[in-house]
């Protein structure tokens, strides 16, 4: 029973057809057919926000960094989308997936790192190793610090996939618990739906939240290096 729970994190399928695949076409469907790309009042609350979040994605940058506002934005964007993704009927959360997030993570800190080192390599080297460190010390520093700077990536990683993971298994385990106690304590199955609804709430402002808290890192690393 408990191997069942994670179920939820296999993709759908319909025909052969994985149900993912529409499910990421849809919104371009609605912008397209719907008029989307005439301005409107929602196109241009779409715009506020997203111009809202831009900057604050770039205040802890200085204007070197700047550059990279396209990019951030997008990435947050993404994130927005393929976390909220698992809240809907028939899908699932592709960031559940480790090897996702990995693929997210490591080129984009890789990325901070390579525009340090040809930026500036003299201080991105000497991040390695703090200044006025005793001799007996280096070598230990260094390693520390190079393992730190190598787990950044796996950090980013591990924190989108087991937060999303373990609100989902809570969501599947209360709504489990509510149709099993349905016919014979309905009461506490009323409760249970209760929970779950505002738990689903919560879910949806942890998939937001997430998706900030991994971009806004990669913009602190990136302002390490620039």
């Amino acid at each position: 029973m408990a191997l069942n729970f994670f179920e939820q994190f296999d993709i759908h399928t319909t025909l052969g057809i994985p149900l993912i695949l529409p499910a990421l076409v849809f919104p371009l469907l609605i912008w397209v057919t719907t008029g989307r790309l005439i301005k409107n009042r929602c196109t241009a609350l779409e715009s506020w926000l997203t111009s809202l979040l831009t900057k604050q994605l770039l205040m802890p940058i200085s204007t070197p960094g700047h550059k990279w506002a396209s990019s951030f934005t997008t990435l947050i964007l993404l994130l927005i989308l393929l976390n909220t993704l698992g809240l809907l009927p028939y899908t699932f959360t592709p960031t559940t997936q480790l090897s996702m997030n990995m693929a997210l993570a490591i080129p984009a800190w890789l990325m901070t790192v390579l525009v340090g080192l040809r930026n500036q390599p003299t201080a991105s080297l000497g991040h390695l190793l703090p200044e006025g460190t005793p001799a007996p010390l280096i070598p230990m520093l260094v390693i520390i610090e190079t393992a730190s700077l190598l787990i950044r990536p796996i950090a980013l990683g591990v924190r989108l996939t087991a937060n999303l993971t373990a609100g989902h298994l809570l969501m599947q385990l209360i709504s489990s618990a509510a149709l099993a106690t349905a016919s014979t304590l309905p009461t506490a199955s009323s409760m249970a739906i209760i929970t779950l609804i505002l738990l689903s709430g919560l879910e949806m402002a942890v998939a937001l939240i997430q998706a900030y808290v991994f971009t806004l890192l990669l913009t602190l690393y990136l302002q390490e290096n620039i």
